[in-house]
């Protein structure tokens, strides 16, 4: 059943009652989205793509809307997965996923927080996580996030894939196998994550420590293996090589503070599920940074995002933040 507007131009009901059906799945449309792509820009595109769909489709034909939408969504995200790759490669330095805010400060799930957020609030959208999925397959993955983020079973997965349940459950156990190894420098996937409070600490601790200028405070909690990755994407100046070492991220550290000068702001906030950092400059997000924290319980892992097509999403979000800073 197609809708027609009414007769003033406005939708009718039909069309109206297609639309709160579409929102009421956007959240989980939009967090299976950015689970696959790494890219909050274009899971947006892919939920966007999928509306219109839903928009064209006869509705009396779907008995399932979540799970047709689920399915309408994976697939636009399989096509876009493998213009992706070829375009990462193409990068120019490190690419890291596009960092997700939370909608208030502090950690997430925050009381006040609604279902809209849930996509964005939970441990398995870390960056880490997020780089490990980079390793598999988009079949691979496109399970693996059904799967282990979704709850689907096997036989669903199958449905929404096209395949064959058993051919599932081997890209399935591929899948886990390859994320369960660590990251090239040793960064564990979630399941090995700190307790939410030391990271914030640890967070506060940074922030602290950069604001003042604190050279000492940055080495007492960092790593002596610390890495930093930086992303700028060749539009803004970033270092296109990962910094190893303590003593060489704390000269990298100190050559930035010296560049970015007075007026520049960093505040804590919720990044991919956990505690991170916003550096800004008014309203204007310059960089957002999340980390990893290894056994010791330091910082080892430091992900910045500073390539300013990776902050519009951020930026919407920030600006629902009171002021605050350091």
């Amino acid at each position: 059943m197609r809708s027609h507007p009414a007769p003033d131009g406005r939708p009718g009901p039909d069309a109206e009652a297609a639309a709160r059906e579409f929102t009421a799945h956007r959240p989980r449309l939009f967090g299976l989205a950015y689970r696959m792509l790494g890219s909050a820009a274009e899971a947006e595109d892919a939920v966007q793509d999928a509306y219109l769909r839903w928009n064209g489709t006869d509705r009396d034909a779907v008995v399932h809307p979540g799970a047709w939408l689920a399915k309408v969504v994976t697939h636009l995200c399989l096509s876009r997965l493998t213009s992706a790759r070829a375009t990462r490669e193409r990068y120019t330095g490190t690419w890291l996923p596009e960092p997700v805010l939370s909608p208030a400060p502090g950690l997430l799930g925050a009381p006040g927080a609604g279902p809209s957020e849930a996509a964005e609030s939970r441990d398995d959208v870390s960056t880490a996580l997020l780089l490990l999925l980079e390793r598999l397959t988009p079949a691979e993955r496109a399970v693996y996030v059904l799967r282990e983020a979704f709850g689907y079973p096997h036989r669903e997965i199958a449905g929404v894939l096209d395949l064959g349940e058993a051919h599932c459950r081997q890209l399935y156990g591929r899948a886990a196998r390859r994320v369960a190894e660590p990251l090239g420098d040793g960064v564990a996937a979630r399941f090995d994550a700190p307790a939410p409070e030391r990271r914030r600490e640890l967070v506060e601790s940074f922030v602290a420590a950069a604001r003042d200028g604190d050279l000492a405070g940055l080495e007492r909690i960092l790593a002596r293996d610390v890495v930093w990755w930086s992303d700028g994407g060749g539009r803004v100046r970033a270092a296109l090589r990962p910094v190893r070492g303590r003593d060489h991220v704390l000269r990298f550290l100190a050559g930035v503070a010296r560049r970015t000068g007075e007026g520049t702001s960093r505040t804590v906030a919720g990044v991919n599920g956990a505690p991170g950092i916003v550096v800004h400059v008014g309203g204007r997000i310059v960089g957002v940074a999340s980390v990893a924290v290894g056994a010791d319980g330091l910082i080892n892992e430091v992900w910045f995002v500073s390539n300013p097509d990776k902050l519009v999403h951020a930026t919407r979000r920030f600006a629902t933040y009171p002021e605050s800073g350091a």
